[in-house]
């Protein structure tokens, strides 16, 4: 396979990848289940940790589930069936990450892409991906902050991936998306300094 073939195909793969990612499950499983738009209380996002807010947990889990699955399959297919290396799903994973973040269907107004970055973490190594959820669970049992634990949870990760990969483009990609994550944590981390997060399992206002 030449280069110009590699690189058509890894543009399909990212392209697949980010129209899944953009399907944003908070707002379809709200709409499912007769529930407020995530979009309209609590903060406002449509993710996972905002739907706990609706008091509904189990949509909420449904939701983290969903959001989590469509990082980790384009990027398992892709590594599956994709005749790429590891820069190419790489690629693969920030494109699905942006289609959370910036969904097409949703006039790219979507999440934070906690739980699609987890997805895409686990479909690029099932070991760093079990590493990490790990690291955000003790973090949010210890200090209740969903914000906190996602960002610390995803340096790790890139970390990891700098140990486990070495320094490489592939890293290009991963280094992407933890910067998206903090920049769509902005207010998260002012209010964090401000000692105004709200914190885990706070009720819908």
């Amino acid at each position: 396979m030449n280069g110009l073939s590699s690189l058509l195909i890894a543009g399909v793969w990212c392209a697949l990848a980010y129209l899944v990612g953009s399907i944003s499950f908070a707002i379809v499983l709200s709409k499912w289940f007769g529930m407020d738009d995530p979009r309209s209380y609590g903060s406002n996002n449509p993710g996972a940790t905002n739907m706990l807010r609706s008091g509904r947990k189990e949509v909420a889990l449904l939701t983290l589930l969903g959001d989590a699955l469509k990082g980790f399959l384009p990027v398992y297919l892709a590594a599956r069936w994709g005749e790429m290396g590891m820069v190419g799903l790489a690629w693969v994973a920030l494109f699905a990450f942006l289609g959370h973040l910036y969904p097409i269907y949703f006039k790219f107004v979507g999440g934070k892409g906690v739980a699609t970055f987890l997805g895409v973490v686990l479909g690029l190594s099932a070991n760093i991906g079990l590493w990490v959820i790990l690291v955000w669970i003790v973090l949010a049992l210890v200090f209740r902050y969903s914000s906190l634990a996602s960002l610390g949870a995803s340096v790790v990760a890139l970390v990891l991936f700098v140990f486990d990969w070495g320094m490489g483009w592939a890293l290009l990609p991963m280094t992407l998306m933890v910067g998206l994550m903090f920049y769509r944590h902005r207010e998260n981390i002012a209010k964090l300094r401000a000692g105004q997060e709200r914190k885990l399992f706070a009720p819908k206002q």
